[in-house]
């Protein structure tokens, strides 16, 4: 089958490392379903395999992608126990992957889970791929009207930024949120879901057009990544801060967070782009009491809301770029040079 993998991993440059070709088919283990992939969406989760960073050991070849759309093309061993999706049915694929029996699963809130895996990480195969395998209980139908591209868009991106907005940070209609980063497939679902809830949005970005761009797509205000931005969102919500920073960049944006944030706000981290390591300033996060909040993903609950918020028109993903798996390389490109506007999505021919 056709698939974009990882042939190596490390160097200087993570797209030379990057391969189209075939791949063997994945046989799926019993309680497992074969999706027949119809569009896929790319995530930094795919540029940091091919540099070799991942939560296990990465032997190549790996197939990439976290995030997939298709239809159900059958099950591995007997039927799941409680039935599953019927072969045809179009879904949408949740890309975590746990033991699902520790207390963490059986709660539904499988990030706790130890043997937490999202899709192309090692062992498992990812979604850039003709073909993926996935646990049965993974499948989340998807309607007719509901296209494959905007489905793909919705498990990684989307997911992590409900999660973020909803559940870590807390925010309700009439409160304030910073996003850095603008343009990325986060930040604008940040931006879209925030907006979609009643909240006024600020946005971060280095680069005129792309502040710009975050205005039209909805937040009230975009601002360059510098010192004096803290004072001008502080005077913008009344000498009192923005009640959550959405920061997924980490070290060029990280002071400006905790310097933009209310006394008693959160800053929820989903991701570090930008650095890892950003100076702690601890004495700010303890006298302003501010809590630091990480997170990644989301449940299975919360995909299924996200998919019926697209069902009635309510949101619509925003789609960036469109490229055939087959011609992945321009795709990964986008990502690495920062060149989004959105979500890059890869289609089947």
């Amino acid at each position: 089958m056709l698939a974009v993998y990882a042939a190596r991993v490390g160097g200087d440059d993570p797209l030379a490392n990057l391969e189209v070709g075939d791949r063997p088919a994945p046989e799926p283990e019993p309680g497992w379903a074969v999706v027949r992939v119809r569009a896929a969406s790319l995530n930094h989760h795919d540029l940091w395999t091919l540099r070799g960073v991942s939560s296990a050991t990465i032997t190549p070849p790996q197939i990439l992608g976290c995030d997939g759309a298709g239809t159900v093309e059958g099950y591995g061993g007997a039927p799941p126990t409680g039935g599953g999706p019927e072969p045809g049915t179009r879904v949408v694929v949740y890309p975590v992957v746990t033991c699902g029996r520790c207390a963490a699963c059986l709660s539904d809130e499988p990030m706790a889970c130890r043997s937490f895996r999202m899709l192309s990480e090692p062992p498992l195969a990812g979604a850039f791929a003709e073909r993926v395998a996935i646990p049965a209980a993974n499948l989340i139908p998807v309607p007719e009207h509901v296209g494959f591209n905007e489905a793909a868009c919705l498990p990684t991106a989307y997911l992590t930024a409900y999660r973020a907005l909803f559940i870590r940070a807390g925010l309700r209609p009439g409160m304030t949120v910073l996003v850095h980063g603008a343009t990325g497939g986060v930040a604008t679902a940040c931006i879209l879901l925030a907006r979609l809830a009643g909240i006024t949005v600020y946005a971060t970005s280095g680069d005129d057009d792309k502040r710009r761009f975050a205005v039209d797509l909805g937040a009230e205000a975009a601002f360059p990544v510098a010192r004096e931005t803290a004072r001008d969102l502080i005077a913008a919500t009344d000498g009192v801060g923005v009640d959550a920073v959405i920061d997924s960049v980490g070290e060029p944006t990280w002071e400006l967070s905790l310097r933009a944030v209310r006394p008693g706000g959160v800053v929820v981290v989903p991701g570090a782009t930008g650095g890892r390591n950003p100076p702690a300033q601890l004495n700010r996060i303890f006298f302003r009491s501010v809590t630091i909040a990480g997170t990644t993903m989301g449940t299975r609950g919360e995909l299924r809301r996200l998919v019926d918020l697209v069902a009635t028109g309510a949101l619509r993903p925003l789609i960036g770029s469109t490229h055939t798996m087959r011609d992945a390389r321009p795709a990964f490109t986008e990502m690495l040079h920062g060149e989004l506007r959105g979500k890059i999505v890869l289609t089947l021919e």
